[in-house]
């Protein structure tokens, strides 16, 4: 079976598990089936349908399994925010077609040879600052739960570091192809591009209080570093540098200390100030209770889970248990819904994402490809470990979203332009290896 009709298969299971997703949870709401809901399986099928069309015109030797891993990720994300809001679920469509639309433009742009944006390094560099920058302007720039993260230009909201992280990518992975002989002699100018991006980046990431995202960005840096170069001292010297800037931010940061002591002590046996209402009381009831309900959330799913559709996520009146539930802490819903069995196979699909993105770049047969292929591909398992990392306390809570399941247009379209660019190294390696 070729390459492209092995993912076609695939997406028609992904298309069936999808339409008794979206039933199951109506069934369970309604008590009736509806030709509604599972309107949105059939037409979340049919645009995977079209992406595959695309993506058999363009890059018909490509890895066959990403786009219906990614399908289903998807799906399981939007069937759960439609359980947890039907507006939602709309407008999440929304962002999912502009996130297929913008997969398929960039393999039809980039079809005939993608390693054209190479020679575009610097420009890649720069719209990565300014990406990073722009939160920071007065006026469209938002701060949301103490993180400066957000532009608002009228109706519509988005991140823009999500997009800059893939900029970012294609510079590291287009600057350290070109110095990596060079980089370990150790010359200033040959660094100094390097450390003004990274260090532009980074600035501009404290200066938002956004942990999450510095962290994200650093990682990333790391690892396509040791990629490129095979050095663990180059590694070993980062992760101090970040140390003594984690102590710095967390003693300079009154946001990141929070943060950090919701890790280490989400529950307390007697009151402290609490500074969302000035009064004292448990931590547990207000610096930390997203941490604190997000576990009980977990733990009430047990090893099978409730069943869609079965979660408790308000109270009585009406409010929502878990603030920010369909964002930051979508996996906990899942986890309670789906139980430890469905938890574990999330986390296991993400996995088989990235070990096919790292076999992309294993086959690829240029440095650039390699390192575009290995950058994509660890910026999103990082992105993964820090969010349900920080969900399940393994390391301080960050606010960054669940890659392809949280609510968000700005991470789902940046993802679809991450898929793309794993297709279309991968369709070059299989290419040239037939």
């Amino acid at each position: 079976m070729s390459y492209r009709n092995r993912e076609l298969a695939s997406l028609v299971a992904v298309g069936v598990l999808t339409a008794i997703g979206f039933a199951s949870v109506y069934i369970s709401l309604k008590s009736q089936l509806s030709a509604g809901s599972l309107g949105y399986a059939a037409f979340f099928f049919a645009l995977y349908l079209a992406a595959h069309v695309v993506a058999r015109l363009t890059v018909p030797q490509a890895d066959p399994y990403l786009l219906p891993i990614a399908g289903l990720l998807t799906a399981i994300g939007l069937t759960e925010i439609y359980r947890l809001g039907p507006r939602d679920a709309f407008r999440q469509g929304l962002w999912i077609v502009i996130g297929v639309a913008a997969f398929a433009g960039a393999l039809v742009w980039l079809r005939r040879d993608y390693r054209v944006i190479e020679s575009y390094k610097y420009l890649f560099g720069i719209g990565a600052l300014a990406l990073l920058f722009l939160p920071l302007a007065p006026v469209i720039g938002q701060t949301v739960n103490g993180a400066r993260l957000w532009v608002h230009v009228g109706p519509f909201q988005f991140q823009p570091g999500e997009l800059g992280k893939i900029a970012l990518i294609v510079f590291l992975a287009a600057y350290l192809r070109e110095k990596r002989e060079v980089l370990a002699q150790g010359r200033l100018k040959d660094w100094g591009p390097l450390l003004s991006i990274w260090g532009g980046s980074m600035l501009v990431l404290f200066a938002t209080d956004d942990l999450g995202s510095a962290l994200l960005y650093y990682g990333i840096f790391l690892g396509m570093l040791y990629v490129a170069t095979a050095r663990v001292a180059f590694v070993a010297a980062g992760l101090g540098l970040f140390l003594v800037g984690a102590v710095a931010v967390y003693r300079g940061t009154p946001h990141v200390r929070d943060r950090v002591l919701n890790w280490l002590e989400p529950w307390t046996t007697h009151k402290v100030y609490c500074p969302l209402n000035g009064r004292m009381t448990f931590r547990q009831d207000c610096q930390s209770y997203q941490e604190v309900q997000s576990l009980y959330s977990i733990a009430h799913g047990g090893f099978g889970g409730t069943g869609l559709g079965h979660g408790t996520f308000t109270t009585a009146t009406g409010r929502q248990v878990i603030p920010d539930l369909r964002t930051d802490f979508i996996y906990s819903a899942l986890a309670q819904e789906l139980g430890l069995i469905g938890a574990a196979a999330l986390l296991l699909l993400y996995m088989v994402f990235v070990l096919r993105g790292f076999r992309v770049a294993l086959v690829a047969s240029d440095g650039f490809s390699k390192l575009l292929a290995a950058g994509l591909s660890f910026g999103f398992a990082l992105q993964t470990f820090v969010i349900v990392g920080g969900i399940l306390r393994v390391i301080p809570l960050t606010g960054i979203t669940l890659p392809l399941v949280s609510y968000g247009g700005s991470s789902v379209v940046s993802n679809f332009l991450l898929l793309a660019g794993l297709m279309l190294v991968s369709n070059r390696a299989n290419r040239g290896a037939a």
